[in-house]
């Protein structure tokens, strides 16, 4: 789970850039199915970015998260939208959605298989007859080590940043915060690579049709380093 310290750099620190082209592909991406959900879904929404997206086309939208850092702060960037705290393995809301997205390579911090198939049972459960899915995952093929690379946060705080691969089916960043040259926090958040072919047999064998798996959510736009997948529930 994120610290709050890690939390307030993701909040302040512009990364909320992804959700916030991944929510314009995605209105574009509805318009195209000419679906127009009414409730909405985020899991792992973070900060909730995405959620305001939505939730400023007019769609009543709610989001979770395991960290009540990034939810403390979605709740006070929105606070009529419904966040919980909770983990998505877990997680069974007591109401019904028409759009449940995942993004931010979330599903990537979920290294069990088996819990990922729980995971898509549930979503199936909690998603209207009809409704889309809509998530991404790592592509293997697009990450590779990097070099450190270091940005300045303020005039008092520097972030290190690192992404390795110790093993070909996990991928680390390292994040370690300076204030005032000394060392604040050091993180490392593990992922695992999935093979898409098996999310997609896990998706069809949890009751989803119309399963999708791309480089881009829209024909038009360019390869992304990430895997798009679309499921549709029965």
């Amino acid at each position: 789970m994120y610290s709050d310290v890690f939390c307030r750099v993701y909040n302040e620190f512009g990364w909320n850039y992804y959700p916030e082209a991944f929510g314009q592909q995605l209105l574009e991406w509805l318009k195209t199915r000419g679906f127009a959900p009414k409730t909405s879904l985020d899991l792992a929404c973070g900060t909730g970015i995405l959620c305001q997206i939505l939730h400023r086309q007019g769609i009543r939208a709610s989001g979770m998260d395991l960290s009540s850092g990034m939810i403390a702060i979605a709740r006070e960037n929105q606070p009529d939208i419904h966040y919980d705290v909770a983990d998505m393995v877990t997680y069974r809301p007591n109401t019904h959605f028409d759009l449940v997205t995942c993004t931010g390579d979330a599903f990537n911090h979920i290294p069990d298989p088996r819990d990922l198939k729980t995971i898509f049972c549930n979503i199936c459960g909690y998603l209207n007859p009809g409704g889309w899915l809509v998530f991404d995952i790592l592509n293997d093929h697009e990450i590779s080590s990097s070099e450190p690379f270091e940005m300045d946060f303020d005039q008092h705080t520097r972030v290190w940043f690192q992404m390795t691969r110790p093993t070909p089916q996990s991928v680390n960043l390292q994040i370690r915060v300076y204030g005032d040259g000394q060392l604040q926090l050091e993180e490392t958040i593990c992922e695992t690579v999935h093979d898409p072919q098996a999310i997609c047999a896990m998706l069809q064998a949890a009751g989803f049709h119309s399963i999708s798996c791309t480089d881009r959510l829209l024909p038009s736009h360019n390869p992304s380093t990430t895997w798009y997948i679309t499921a549709q529930k029965r």
